[in-house]
């Protein structure tokens, strides 16, 4: 650091303007963040077009989605309502192990542990007295029953047990957030971008300029501009890391309908199909279909069959009409999503792929570690790399969490799926899983998203039950075992069967005005 003539250091600038790059779910979570944290520090500009669709890049969440919202002071019915949104429980799983098979994704724990020893170390013990695992998780029971209630904060009862996420519609959200951004001083710019300058004596971005000639400067650059990656990838060089080998799926075709079938579901469902998996997210206004695939094993045009086959009821009209919205991806993440002044949040950082929900958590991650890190002028790239540090690992554990979905499974009925059972895995996962199948032994990075009971009920769900439990469960007495069991299922049930119905709850909590008037269809 260069003295002063006095003597005393200079001290890098702060911060004094932002500029995020691109709309939709990130960047306008991004501007929501910044403005209300910096709000009267920092000028927060974001320039996006409306001739450049937004992916949306989803519209099922995880609980985290919570402490983001509690973060920016938001009143949870009124962002339900302004969003169309429903809650989610978990994510029920078909046909992934093998054809007819189903389980539960639940929030939450399963479960009370039992004098230090992990709850399904006692539970593998007596699993054939006492019921699935899936009895003991009261998200994972009120789901199958379509029910719903708020958790209690007492934590003595078992209500208080219960957590829970969103499905939103993903650009009814980005709306949301940028009335609430803009009401804390962000300014939104409608434009282009035709030209990105670059300072000549250390590479950063200096500015940006757009196609009616304005040049807007910054001293951070956020890049939300989706898989073009604008500035992180085409601009600065950032490379990207392809895990296309052990994430196959590559395509994607969405199409909304009106809901039918099992109604106004507390949880999102994931079904495996022939060459991927089709998802089902109900709003209070539609439900959100799509059919995530590997274009090496199936068409554009058989998967959209597919997908409008397995429909509840007829497709709806959406802004570009009833045509299905198909995308193009490729599974992996940037080297490096901080490169001197600009950071990637979204889907410029990199993007697995939409299974368990995890791309909206990836931005509020980024978001979090950015106002963690949060620069001045002089950028120290001890920081930088740390955030990247994190970054990679944060990424890198859901991805093992994806990739196990995939390969645990017994399917063997189409190429698609002989390849993800008999493909190779990260040395990461695949240790893991060995833990776990001999003695049911689960170790957690302080970074995974997915905690143990995540990991449980995809492994056990999967078929990847412990061959034995813990030998310390022995010194338990078995009878008193069974009995404390079932009375913990029993008592997790009667809480569940005291909940109202999910659609009952909505109509009271949070129902949106224009849905509110809208049939749900009942199968016949």
């Amino acid at each position: 650091m260069t003295p002063s003539p006095i003597g005393a250091p200079i001290r890098p600038s702060p911060i004094r303007k932002v500029l995020v790059l691109g709309g939709g779910t990130a960047g306008w979570m991004t501007a929501a963040a910044l403005s209300k944290v910096l709000g009267g520090q920092v000028e927060v500009v974001l320039i996006e077009s409306e001739q450049i669709g937004t992916i949306g890049v989803g519209e099922a969440t995880i609980p985290p989605i919570l402490t983001f919202n509690a973060m920016l002071g938001i009143d949870e019915r009124e962002f339900m309502r302004a969003t169309r949104a429903t809650f989610k429980l978990g994510i029920e799983f078909r046909d992934w192990t093998r054809i007819g098979d189903r389980y539960i994704h639940p929030f939450g724990s399963f479960g009370l542990d039992i004098e230090a020893l992990k709850f399904h170390q006692v539970w593998r013990k007596v699993r054939d007295q006492v019921g699935p695992i899936e009895d003991f998780n009261l998200a994972a029971v009120a789901a199958r029953q379509n029910r719903f209630a708020m958790p209690d904060p007492d934590p003595a009862k078992v209500l208080s047990s219960l957590k829970y996420a969103f499905h939103f519609d993903a650009g009814l959200y980005a709306r949301f957030l940028r009335g609430f951004a803009e009401a804390r001083g962000a300014t939104r710019v409608e434009g282009k971008v035709k030209d990105v300058a670059l300072r000549g004596e250390d590479g950063f971005i200096q500015s940006v300029t757009l196609e009616d000639g304005r040049v807007f400067e910054a001293d951070l650059f956020i890049d939300c501009t989706g898989f073009r990656a604008l500035l992180i990838g085409q601009t600065l060089g950032g490379t990207y890391v392809d895990w296309s080998h052990w994430l196959p799926n590559d395509r994607a075709v969405a199409l909304p309908c009106d809901t039918g079938g099992d109604g106004l579901t507390p949880y999102t469902r994931a079904t495996a199909d022939k060459a991927g998996w089709r998802w089902r997210i109900p709003l209070q206004h539609r439900t959100g279909n799509g059919y995530v695939y590997s274009s090496a094993h199936i068409g554009d045009d058989e998967a959209l069959a597919a997908l409008k086959a397995g429909l509840d009821g007829p497709a709806q009209s959406n802004e570009r009409g009833a045509d299905p919205n198909f995308l193009r991806f490729q599974p992996g993440r940037r080297d490096r999503a901080w490169i001197k002044n600009c950071v990637a949040i979204g889907l410029s950082s990199g993007f697995l792929e939409p299974l368990e929900s995890t791309s909206i958590h990836l931005i509020q991650a980024a978001i979090t570690k950015l106002l963690a890190l949060f620069p001045d002028t002089s950028f120290d790239p001890l920081e930088i790399d740390e955030y990247n540090r994190l970054t990679a690992q944060q990424v890198e554990l859901v991805r093992d969490f994806i990739i196990l979905h995939f390969k645990a499974t017994e399917r063997s009925d189409t190429p698609y799926w002989d390849y993800l059972r008999t493909m190779e895995i990260p040395e990461s996962l695949a240790r893991k899983i060995d833990l776990f199948a001999g003695r049911g032994r689960l170790f957690q990075s302080d970074y995974d998203l997915f905690a143990e009971p995540s990991w449980i009920a995809v492994l056990m769900g999967q078929g990847i039950v412990p061959r034995q439990y813990d030998a310390l469960v022995d010194s338990l007495p078995q009878a008193a075992l069974v009995q404390r069991l079932q009375r913990m299922s029993a008592l997790i049930g009667q809480t569940a069967q005291a909940m109202p119905s999910h659609q009952a709850f909505i109509a009271r909590y949070c129902a949106a005005e224009a849905a509110a008037n809208t049939p749900v269809s009942r199968p016949a």
